[in-house]
């Protein structure tokens, strides 16, 4: 078994680090929240608290799962001159692939690896193992990984360099985006016409517009209101902000990611920063 610190306990940290620990690494673990690393000592036997950045860099693997590039920069940074070659950091937050290889540059210069490993599948597959995760990196670093990965994921996909991963998960997620976008629209204006809206979503279920809001979010976290997927709606305008400002960079036109990533910040600001992703069902009625 390796020796891994686990950064960022959050809703999906948690239950990965605690997939980890229960297949039997040892694991140190370390959050913004005191009360939350302590929580989950309380409730993971032999798991300790990161003492330094020194204790942090001499593990196997250094796990990130954290908000944004911005905020992994800011934790990786200290952690540099206490790396060594053998130790390799993964990557699993939702960031910035143009950041993501800056970092990845920086890591790799202390003789250390970096890969990136995002995941999707939200909080439920967090919970029981099977998320998808897209890994970008060198093959042989990737291939070191995989036995901590396989801990967390069933569908593990080596997607390209370094930084790819963080790539592909920002255009997952606009496509996501987009499709909860079309269904929410979909289903007000069928509601307008007379179509009871169980039916719009049964029936879109069964046909060529079967998306993951159809099948997951519809009628699980919009139509009755709950909103509560466990998925922010800050965390997905920044994801689809990411995407629209790749295609960008690679001069590639996105002139639907481009609404999407405005209509979703525009939501975001107006809903406020603990909004649901699930609630643009309710801001696209009213937009």
């Amino acid at each position: 078994m390796s020796k891994i610190a686990f950064i960022g306990l959050g809703m999906m940290g948690a239950p990965m680090a605690h997939l980890l620990h229960q297949a039997g690494h040892s694991l140190t673990v370390k959050d913004a929240n005191p009360a939350v690393v302590a929580q989950f000592l309380s409730e993971h036997a032999g798991a300790t608290a990161a003492s330094s950045d020194e204790q942090i860099a001499s593990n196997d693997f250094i796990i990130t799962m954290l908000p944004s590039s911005s905020i992994v920069d800011v934790v990786v940074g200290p952690l540099l001159p206490h790396l060594r070659s053998g130790t390799t950091i993964i990557e699993m937050s939702s960031a910035d692939p143009m950041q993501t290889r800056e970092l990845a540059a920086k890591v790799n210069a202390t003789g250390a690896a970096l890969i990136d490993a995002p995941v999707s599948g939200g909080v439920k597959k967090a919970v029981d193992g099977s998320l998808a995760i897209m890994v970008g990196g060198e093959e042989a670093n990737v291939k070191a990984c995989l036995p901590v990965l396989e801990s967390m994921g069933w569908n593990i996909t080596h997607v390209g360099r370094v930084a790819s991963g963080h790539a592909l998960k920002a255009l997952n997620n606009y496509v996501s985006a987009a499709a909860l976008i079309a269904t929410a629209e979909a289903i007000h204006a069928g509601k307008a016409f007379g179509i009871d809206p169980i039916t719009i979503v049964d029936v879109i279920q069964a046909s060529t517009g079967r998306n993951n809001t159809t099948e997951n979010k519809a009628k699980q976290y919009m139509l009755n209101g709950a909103f509560n997927s466990g998925f922010s709606l800050a965390l997905q305008a920044k994801d689809v902000g990411i995407a629209a400002a790749l295609g960008e960079a690679m001069q590639v036109n996105m002139e639907l990611g481009k609404h999407v990533a405005a209509l979703t910040s525009e939501a975001s600001e107006s809903l406020g920063p603990k909004a649901d992703h699930t609630e643009l069902y309710r801001y696209v009625q009213t937009d």
